[in-house]
């Protein structure tokens, strides 16, 4: 199938051309022909699937073809759960409507709100955003959501665990009642459950990856080390694999600061990149990463799901995620859109149980990579701990979130109860 099958807009297929697609993703072949329907869609799709042109794409096809009101205000409404997801998404939306006449901005906190109120009061048809700075606009009367045609709410399970779940809720109630509301999500849970039933009416169920899945796109190795050599480890990978790219994941803003430091040090160029950094400097080390003026881009989890990098090579964990789940979510910056990428995790002494508890959630061993003078010695403690481990491997049960494909969603029913849990075993 090919994009000119879908019925899209010939502007748009320029737009489409101008970013290199060839032919539409499995999300996007499912997606969009219900979205040009106008119907309600629940869509159960991880990042990487191309689910932002899924969505952007239909949407300005139907503002373009339906006729707007007299009042200009804006037609569609995007939530996302990052500023750097929602700046993405707005590049997306002015590039694949390059040839329409519509008008989009972004709309998020950390940067200053003057230039945000000059631009909604000249008119726009799309708002892209965050919940906190859109009920801020919209409670100064100076954001009108009264003729939201379309609503689209992205990344909604991650939107749920940032704790915008009342925000959004008084979002709702500010749009119409009457409207197309398209509803994404990686992950079923209880909280999400409870979120589709409110706001869809007869949604399209529509998935195209089942979650807690690993892609096959993605090479994925570990190397055991101690934890004072993992950043001569990491620096000796860079090196001698003369990575030109390579996105390093720290549990801690602390963490992430000091080790980009220590790169530097190291003769490698490296940024960090998290809540604590102001948005201009957020915004300022991604575009060096992305233009490769910066070789290493250390990132906390905020970053996992909010950073989408054409082409990107290397994911590093250099410090094992404390949630499994975050672990799908960090590998999946690399291997998009139909490319490969290689994943590799340093896991320290103390991070056996974390590791299995990724291999458990995904469902498959990572090999085991080692170089001369960096492995842990497996020996004492570390012997039992990996007994007790093997032991969780051969009898251990997994459960966490439920995937959309677990229970029978047609009446929207999950198979668990939706909460995170920290996989721990005893010693």
């Amino acid at each position: 199938m090919s994009f000119e099958n879908l019925g899209l807009r010939q502007e748009i297929l320029t737009g489409v051309k101008l970013q290199g697609y060839v032919k539409p993703t499995p999300i996007q072949q499912q997606a969009i022909p219900v979205i040009m329907q106008g119907r309600d869609i629940l869509a159960g799709a991880q990042t990487g699937t191309g689910k932002t042109a899924a969505f952007a794409l239909p949407l300005l096809h139907l503002l373009t073809a339906r006729k707007a009101s007299g009042v200009y205000r804006p037609r569609a409404l995007v939530l996302e759960p990052t500023r750097e997801l929602a700046a993405q998404v707005g590049e997306s939306v002015e590039t694949y409507g390059r040839g329409l006449r519509i008008r989009s901005t972004v709309i998020f906190g950390g940067v200053g709100i003057k230039p945000q109120i000059q631009c909604l009061r000249q008119g726009v048809d799309i708002v892209i955003g965050t919940p906190g700075r859109l009920l801020d606009l919209a409670g100064q009367k100076i954001l009108d959501l009264s003729g939201i045609e379309v609503l689209v709410l992205d990344e909604a399970d991650r939107m749920l665990d940032m704790g915008f779940i009342h925000d959004i809720r008084k979002i709702i109630r500010l749009v119409p009642k009457k409207r197309q509301t398209l509803f994404f999500s990686a992950t079923y849970s209880k909280e999400i459950k409870v979120l589709a039933d409110t706001i869809l009416s007869k949604p399209e169920l529509v998935e195209v990856t089942r979650r807690n899945t690993s892609p096959d796109t993605v090479g994925q190795s570990v190397f055991r080390v101690p934890k004072s050599r993992k950043r001569e480890l990491l620096s000796h990978l860079i090196r001698e694999g003369d990575w030109s790219q390579v996105l390093v994941f720290t549990r801690t803003k602390h963490g992430a600061n000091r080790l980009a430091q220590q790169l530097e040090t190291d003769g490698i160029m490296a940024a960090a990149i998290h809540g604590n950094k102001s948005q201009a400097a957020r915004t300022r080390a991604l575009a060096d990463f992305k233009s490769c003026k910066v070789r290493a881009l250390v990132a906390t989890d905020i970053a996992a799901r909010g950073l989408d990098i054409d082409r990107l090579p290397h994911v590093v964990n250099y410090e094992l995620p404390q949630v499994a789940q975050d672990y799908v979510h960090r590998i999946g910056r690399t291997g998009r859109a139909g490319c490969t990428g290689e994943a590799i995790s340093l896991q320290g002494e103390d991070e056996a149980n974390l590791l299995y508890a990724i291999e458990r959630l995904i469902k498959k061993e990572i090999p085991v990579n080692s170089i001369e003078g960096f492995s842990i010695p497996v020996k004492g403690t570390d012997k039992r701990e990996a007994a007790g481990i093997e032991a969780h491997r051969r009898g251990g049960r997994g459960g966490n979130k439920a995937s959309f494909r677990g229970g029978n969603l047609g009446g929207f029913k999950a198979n668990s109860s939706g909460g995170r849990r920290r996989q721990t075993h005893k010693r």
